[in-house]
């Protein structure tokens, strides 16, 4: 009985935090000299294209607004790099089963199990950089995670996406 009461809140932890995670994967053109490119300015075509409201829209590019500010980058009229963005989305389910011989109060000895099956909506955030005068990509990051269910983690959630991915912004940035 001690042992169940000190694994349950581990294994809960456990499940938090694997929910929470983000798994990001960048890709970049080993051509293209980083250091050239400070100033910045969203993409309005690529992020109209994006198929997400118009206010998780904003809260994106809020969001990268502030990554690129603590990163020293500026915003321009006149910029070095194009950001754009897209997502996809689809529908995870996992299927646990358990089963094993044991002892029920109904039903006396014998083999018996049961699967539980859970789903929930996992979404990948792609934010791209575009080099302005060549208007070729040349950076690419992608967040993976669950999406959340109710409005009030949205905004934060989308945050934790964004700084993820751009936390491999540049190239040889990561911590």
């Amino acid at each position: 009985m001690k042992a169940l009461k000190f694994t349950l809140p581990i294994i809960a932890l456990m499940l938090l935090v694997s929910c929470s995670s983000v798994r990001v994967a960048a890709d970049y053109d080993r051509q293209t000299n980083f250091n050239e490119l400070k100033t910045y300015a969203f993409f309005k075509p690529g992020i109209d294209k994006a198929e997400i409201s118009d206010l998780d829209k904003k809260r994106i590019m809020y969001a990268i607004d502030a990554e690129m500010a603590a990163k020293g980058f500026m915003k321009s009229e006149n910029p070095d790099m194009l950001i754009s963005i897209f997502t996809k989305e689809k529908e995870r389910v996992d299927v646990y089963n358990n089963a094993g011989f044991g002892w029920g109060p109904y039903w006396g000895w014998g083999w018996g199990g049961y699967s539980n099956v859970t789903s929930h909506t996992e979404g990948s955030l792609y934010i791209d950089i575009i080099d302005a005068k060549k208007k070729e990509l040349v950076w690419q990051g992608k967040g993976t995670g669950s999406l959340p269910e109710t409005m009030d983690r949205k905004e934060e959630r989308i945050r934790e996406f964004v700084k993820q991915i751009l936390s491999q912004y540049p190239p040889g940035s990561e911590k």
